[in-house]
């Protein structure tokens, strides 16, 4: 099975995911696969129609959110805490490395937690976010 970093009891996080892992997904308990890749952002990188149709085949939710990581915006953010608030959990995220799901869970849960709570949760699953202290700030004003 794919590595997996627990965020919290209903969100995982991963890096890139293959068709192939899917139905391993479906077997250790998951019910909800999201993609933030955007289509093409590599070559080696399976499309979201492949990933959403070997999803679909291993019965998980699928959805496709892409973000770019260098430029998450606030609809982006408010997008995939829609998308998690509304799915049957546990859910796994998953992009390249599985940092920009990791920024994007830490940006949904500005209002509330505090900053020490989220970077301590990122930094646990292996992801740095202290650079993300001001946006976190401004989230919360």
């Amino acid at each position: 099975m794919p590595t997996t970093k627990k965020l919290t009891d209903d969100l995982f996080v991963a890096a890139q995911l293959q068709p192939q892992d899917m139905a391993e997904l479906a077997k250790a308990g998951f019910k909800m696969v999201i993609n933030n890749r955007p289509d093409g952002e590599a070559d080696d990188q399976p499309s979201s129609a492949e990933m959403a149709a070997a999803a679909e085949a291993a019965g998980l939710e699928y959805a496709h959110q892409p973000v770019v990581g260098s430029n998450i915006s606030e609809t982006d953010i408010d997008g995939f805490d829609a998308i998690v608030s509304l799915a049957e959990t546990p859910v796994l995220a998953f992009c390249r490395t599985g940092t920009r799901c990791t920024t994007l869970w830490a940006l949904s849960q500005a209002d509330e937690l505090d900053n020490d709570t989220i970077l301590k949760t990122a930094a646990d699953a292996g992801y740095d976010l202290s650079g993300l202290t001001g946006r976190l700030d401004q989230r919360r004003g």
